[in-house]
C-alpha cells in the first residue's frame, strides 16, 4: 500500500543539491515518487509502506553527501494531538535560527574583510597605511598580515568548504563546491605567493618578491566568502517573507483555552492540552480554540477567517463552531470535537503546506539544467584556465578568469525561480480564501479557456424558495378538508401534453382559472403572508402539498414544507406514499389519490393540465421551477419555486468574459428555466437537462476545445471536478466535492473563480520572469567572466563576480515577493448589473393590505397583453438614488488587520456610521480613509473600528 512520508533534508544549498537528493531518492527500491523543496529543505516521498524503505532513503541521501530524517511530530509521538502548525512552526524556528547564524557569520566576515581589503588595495587608491607595512623590507609582513586576516573569514564560513568538498568527492558538486574551489584556489595562490616573497628576499631578488607581494589574492578569497554570505543573508530574509501567509494563518488560532473541569472550576490551559470531549468556555471577544459544538449559552460568531462571510453568525445550543473564529458578543460553553491537526484551520494550513511542497511542470526544465549545471561550470572554468595559459597570459590572469567563472555561476537562482513564486502565490491565495492544493493546479489554471459552472449552489444560492402559488378556482374550497380538494374540472378534451391544441378562448381564460398567491417578499411587504391572509381554499391546497412533500427530503420539498408551515397548513396522514424517479410523489391523503411533480408525471397519470400550460410556460420563462399538484386525476394547482442567483454571480461571470474565458452553465433543469437563469447571470452558453452522471461526459467533450475548469459543490459534481483540468470546489460544498477539487474557494463566492485564475496568471508570469533572469544571467555572465570580452577591455575580477552571483539569487527571490502585492478584483453588490430585482408592485401590495383573503389576480391575456404583477415588477426601472456630496475625508491608522477579511470588517464598520458615504481600507499601509457627507466626530469613527475588533486612531 502506497504511503507518503515527509523528510527534513539538511545540507542543501542550491538547485544542484535538490536535484541530486531527488535523483538519489528516486533510485531507492520501493520509492514511487520523490519531490524535493529547496525553499523548505524538505522532501515528500511516496513509497511502498515498508519501514525498511525509509531507512534505505536516509542511507542513500547520506551517502550522497546530505542528510534526510523522516519527520515525526513530537506531539503525535507522545500520544497527544499535534498542533496544527507544528511542522510549519518548526520550519519557522529553524529558518529563524539559520538567519541568525548567517547574520553572525556576516558580521565576523565584514569585521576582518574590510581591513584586509583596505590593506591589500590601499596602495592602489593612495590610502594611508602604517609604516611597518610599507617598503620592500616589510613585504613579508604585508603579505602574512593579509593571510592572518583571511583565516577568521574562512573559519566562520567553513561550511562552504565542508559541504562543497564533501559533495564534490561524492560526485555531486553543488554551489558550495564552486565557492569552495574558487576561494581555495585564491587562498592557495596567495600562500604560494608568500613563499615566493620569502624566496625572493632570501636570494636578494627584491623585484621578484615585490611582484609576488602585489599578486596575493587573499582579498579575493575573503571578498568571495563575505559577499556570498551577504547574499545568503538577504536571501534568507526574503525567503522568510515568502512564508508570511502560512505564519498568519497559524497565528489565527488562539494559544490558550478556558476549560471547565468536572468540579465546575475553570482554568486557562494551552490549546495543545485540549482533548476531544473537553468543555470549553468562550466569552465575548475571545477566539474559539478548537472545533466543537455549543452545549450552553449563545453568541454571535465572526467566521470570516474561515468562510470569508463578513456578517457574524448566531450560534446557539447544538450549533457547530470552528476554531480560530471569534465570538463577538454573548457567552457560550462548547464541547471540543476536533483538536490539533484535525481542526478546519489545521486542514487549511496543511493544504497550503502541501501545495508549496509540490512542483509545477514548468520546474522540470530548471531541474534538468540544475542537474548538470555545476559539473559543466567546473569544466568551463578548467577550460578557461587552460586557454589563458595557452595564449601566454600567465598564471595570475588565467587563475583570475577561472575563479571568476566559478564564483559568478549561480545555480541557486534556477532552483529558487519556481518554488519562491509558488510559495508566495499560494500564500496570497490562502490569505484571500483561495486554497490551491498543488503547484500543478496553479500552473494549469493560468491556461483555462472554458469555465463550466454547476447551477445549483454554485451560480445560485442552492436554497429554493416558493415564489408563487396558483390554486385552481373551485377545486379546493372551504368545504373541503385540509387535504381533500374537490370541485369540478374545467372541461378539456386534451391531455396536458396537448396544450398546443387548446382553443384561443381557453388561452384567454387560462389565467382566470386560478387564485394566485405570491410571497410578500415579491410584493415588497415587510413580512411573509400570514395564516389570516390565506383564504380557506388556498390553505386547503397548501395542506395537500404539505402532506405529500413532508415525506420527501428533496430541497424543493423542504422549501414547500417551510412555506406551508409558516402559513398554518396542517398535514394529514399519507398512505401508500411513493417517490417516482424523475417524476415526483404519489400518495393517498384522506382517501384521495394525490400526485405532486412535473408535467411528465401529470401526463403519465392522465391528469388534464392543458389549461395550465400558459401559466406554467410563463413561470418557466421567468426561471422558476413549476410543480403540479393533482387530486383524483384533476389538477388542483401549481407551486413555483426559484433558486435565486447569488448576489455577485453575474459580476463574476462578466469578469471571466473580460478575461477572455468562455463560461458554460451546466444544469439538470429544463431548457426554459436554464435559459432564464442564463439571461440573468450572463453565461456564454448553457447545457440543460444534464443528469449527474452526464456531467463528466460534457467536461470530456469540452476538453477537446482547450483547458477546462469545472466549478461545483455537490456529490454529483465530484466526477466532473476530477475529470476537469482544474476542479474548483465551493467551500461550503460536500467533502467529496472538495476532495475531488484542485482549488477550494473558502468564501463560497463565485467572484473568487476569476480571482483564482488571475492569481495563477500572475504567479506564472512571475515564474517565467524568474527563470528568464536566472538563465540569461548565467548565459551572459559566464562568458564575460571567462574573458570573452577581454579584447574590448571588459573583464570581471573574482570580487565583482562574487557580488554579481549574490545579487542574482536576491533578485529572483525579491521578484517573487512582488506577488505579495497581488489583490483580487473587488466587486460590490451593485456589480451584479445583470440581475433583475423584482420591484414592489404598489397596486398589488395595496390590494394585499386591504383584503383579508388572498386576491384573485388575473394573468396575461391574449387580447389585452397585460403583464402579470411579477412580470411587471421585473420590467419596472429601479429607483436611482443620487449619492450625497462628500464634504471631507478623515484618515485613520488601523492595527490588527491581517487579511482581506479584516479589510472587509473595517470597511463595513466605518460605512455603518451615519455620515460615512464610503470607506477605503488599505491592508498594506494599515490605514482607512472615511469619506464623509456630514461632520462625524473622530471618536465615533475610532469606536466603530474598535467595536469591530481592531485598534484605530485618527491621523492628523
Amino acid at each position: 500500500m502506497t504511503q507518503r512520508q515527509t523528510f527534513d533534508v539538511s545540507g542543501m544549498t542550491c538547485a544542484a543539491c535538490s536535484a541530486r537528493v531527488e535523483k538519489t531518492t528516486s533510485g531507492v527500491a520501493g520509492v514511487e515518487h520523490a519531490v524535493v523543496n529547496l525553499l523548505k529543505n524538505s522532501m515528500e516521498v511516496e513509497y511502498d509502506g515498508n519501514p525498511a524503505t525509509l531507512a534505505a532513503i536516509s542511507a542513500a541521501v547520506e551517502k550522497a553527501g546530505y542528510g534526510a530524517v523522516p519527520r515525526v511530530e513530537a506531539a503525535a509521538a507522545a500520544g497527544a494531538p499535534s498542533s496544527p502548525a507544528s511542522p510549519s512552526a518548526a520550519r519557522e524556528n529553524a529558518a529563524a535560527k539559520e538567519a541568525a547564524h548567517v547574520r553572525m557569520r556576516l558580521i565576523v566576515s565584514f569585521v576582518f574583510t574590510i581591513p584586509l581589503f583596505y590593506l591589500s588595495m590601499g596602495h592602489m587608491f593612495g590610502w594611508p597605511l602604517p609604516a611597518f607595512f610599507l617598503g620592500h623590507e616589510n613585504m613579508l609582513t604585508f603579505a602574512f598580515t593579509q593571510f592572518l586576516l583571511l583565516l577568521p573569514v574562512i573559519f566562520v564560513n567553513f561550511k562552504f568548504f565542508r559541504v562543497g568538498f564533501k559533495t564534490l568527492f561524492h560526485g555531486s558538486p553543488n554551489m558550495d563546491s564552486l565557492i569552495a574551489l574558487g576561494s581555495t584556489a585564491s587562498t592557495v595562490y596567495g600562500i604560494v605567493a608568500i613563499y615566493r616573497i620569502g624566496w625572493g628576499m632570501g636570494h636578494g631578488d627584491v623585484d621578484f618578491a615585490h611582484m609576488a607581494a602585489m599578486d596575493l589574492y587573499f582579498e579575493s578569497a575573503a571578498m568571495i566568502l563575505t559577499l556570498i554570505t551577504l547574499g545568503k543573508y538577504f536571501e534568507a530574509r526574503a525567503k522568510g517573507k515568502t512564508t508570511d501567509a502560512i505564519a498568519q494563518l497559524m497565528d489565527l488560532s488562539p494559544k490558550t483555552a478556558i476549560r471547565r473541569n468536572v468540579d465546575g472550576a475553570e482554568e486557562e490551559v494551552p490549546v495543545d492540552q485540549v482533548r476531544p470531549g473537553d468543555i470549553l468556555i468562550v466569552r465575548a471577544g475571545a477566539g474559539v480554540p478548537v472545533d466543537g459544538v455549543v452545549i450552553e449559552g449563545a453568541g454571535t460568531v465572526d467566521e470570516s477567517v474561515i468562510t470569508g462571510e463578513s456578517v457574524p453568525v448566531e450560534k446557539g445550543v447544538g450549533a457547530a463552531v470552528t476554531g480560530a473564529t471569534v465570538n463577538r458578543t454573548g457567552w457560550f460553553a462548547m464541547r471540543a470535537e476536533r483538536v490539533g491537526a484535525d481542526t478546519v484551520l489545521a486542514g487549511i494550513v496543511r493544504m497550503v503546506d502541501e501545495a508549496t511542497s509540490s512542483k509545477a511542470p514548468i520546474e522540470k526544465l530548471a531541474d534538468k539544467i540544475s542537474g548538470v549545471f555545476v559539473p559543466v561550470v567546473i569544466a568551463i572554468a578548467l577550460i578557461t584556465f587552460i586557454i589563458w595559459m595557452f595564449v601566454g597570459a600567465g598564471v595570475a590572469t588565467a587563475l583570475s578568469h577561472a575563479i571568476s567563472v566559478l564564483v559568478i555561476s549561480c545555480p541557486c537562482a534556477l532552483g529558487l525561480a519556481t518554488p519562491t513564486a509558488i510559495m508566495v502565490g499560494t500564500g496570497r491565495g490562502a490569505a484571500n480564501g483561495i486554497l490551491v492544493k498543488s503547484a500543478e493546479a496553479l500552473q494549469t489554471a493560468h491556461g483555462v479557456k472554458t469555465v463550466v459552472l454547476d447551477k445549483t449552489g454554485t451560480i445560485t444560492k442552492g436554497a429554493p424558495e416558493v415564489c408563487e402559488v396558483l390554486v385552481v378556482k373551485g377545486r379546493c374550497d372551504s368545504a373541503s378538508s385540509a387535504a381533500g380538494c374537490a370541485g369540478g374540472v374545467p372541461s378539456s378534451a386534451d391531455g396536458f401534453g396537448g396544450a398546443h391544441k387548446a382553443s384561443s378562448a381557453r388561452a384567454e381564460q387560462s389565467s382566470e382559472l386560478f387564485v394566485r398567491v405570491r410571497t410578500a417578499e415579491r410584493l415588497g411587504a415587510a413580512e411573509a403572508i400570514q395564516t389570516s391572509q390565506v383564504d380557506a381554499q388556498t390553505l386547503a391546497f397548501l395542506s395537500l402539498a404539505y402532506s405529500l412533500e413532508k415525506r420527501s427530503e428533496h430541497p424543493l420539498a423542504q422549501a414547500i414544507v417551510a412555506y406551508a408551515e409558516a402559513r398554518g397548513a396542517m398535514a394529514q396522514e399519507v398512505e401508500r406514499f411513493e417517490q417516482i424517479p424523475g417524476g415526483g410523489l404519489r400518495g393517498v391523503v384522506a382517501g384521495r389519490t394525490c400526485l405532486a411533480g412535473n408535467a411528465r408525471l401529470m401526463e403519465d397519470g392522465d391528469v388534464d393540465a392543458a389549461f395550465a400550460s400558459e401559466q406554467a410556460r410563463r413561470l418557466a420563462d421567468e426561471g422558476k421551477t413549476v410543480l403540479f399538484f393533482a387530486v383524483d386525476g384533476s389538477l388542483a394547482g401549481l407551486i413555483a419555486l426559484a433558486d435565486e442567483p447569488k448576489p455577485r454571480s453575474a459580476a463574476a461571470l462578466a469578469e471571466l468574459s473580460r478575461m477572455g474565458i468562455r463560461t458554460v452553465m451546466l444544469t439538470g433543469d429544463n431548457e426554459r428555466t436554464a435559459h432564464a437563469i442564463q439571461k440573468r447571470v450572463g453565461t456564454d452558453d448553457v447545457i440543460a437537462g444534464v443528469l449527474p452522471q452526464g456531467k463528466e461526459e460534457v467536461i470530456r467533450d469540452l476538453q477537446k476545445q482547450g483547458t477546462v475548469a469545472m466549478v461545483g459543490d455537490g456529490v454529483n459534481d465530484a466526477p466532473a471536478l476530477a475529470r476537469a483540468d482544474v476542479g474548483i470546489a465551493i467551500g461550503v460544498g460536500t467533502d467529496i466535492a472538495i476532495d475531488s477539487a484542485d482549488i477550494v474557494l473558502m468564501k463560497s463566492d463565485l467572484v473568487d473563480v476569476p480571482a483564482a485564475i488571475s492569481l495563477s496568471r500572475a504567479t506564472m508570469r512571475n515564474i517565467k520572469q524568474n527563470l528568464f533572469w536566472a538563465l540569461i544571467y548565467n548565459v551572459i555572465c559566464i562568458p564575460v567572466a571567462a574573458g570573452a570580452l577581454s579584447f574590448a577591455g571588459v573583464t570581471l575580477n573574482p570580487m565583482i563576480a562574487a557580488a554579481a552571483m549574490s545579487c542574482s539569487s536576491v533578485c529572483v527571490v525579491s521578484n517573487a515577493l512582488r506577488l505579495r502585492g497581488w489583490k483580487p478584483v473587488v466587486f460590490g453588490e451593485a456589480a451584479s448589473a445583470l440581475e433583475p430585482e423584482a420591484a414592489p408592485d404598489a397596486a398589488s401590495g395595496a390590494a394585499l393590505a386591504s383584503e383579508a383573503g388572498v386576491p384573485t389576480m388575473d394573468g396575461p391575456s391574449a387580447e389585452d397583453g397585460d403583464e402579470s404583477p411579477v412580470s411587471a415588477g421585473h420590467s419596472e426601472e429601479m429607483q436611482t438614488v443620487k449619492p450625497k456630496e462628500i464634504i471631507m475625508e478623515k484618515k485613520l491608522s488601523v492595527e490588527g488587520m491581517m487579511c482581506q477579511h479584516c479589510v472587509a470588517h473595517v470597511k463595513k464598520a466605518l460605512e455603518g456610521v451615519e455620515g460615512v458615504e464610503e470607506a477605503v481600507v488599505d491592508l498594506d499601509s494599515n490605514s482607512a480613509t472615511a469619506k464623509l457627507s456630514a461632520d462625524v466626530a473622530d471618536q465615533v469613527l475610532v469606536d466603530a473600528i474598535v467595536d469591530a475588533g481592531y485598534e484605530a486612531k485618527v491621523v492628523e
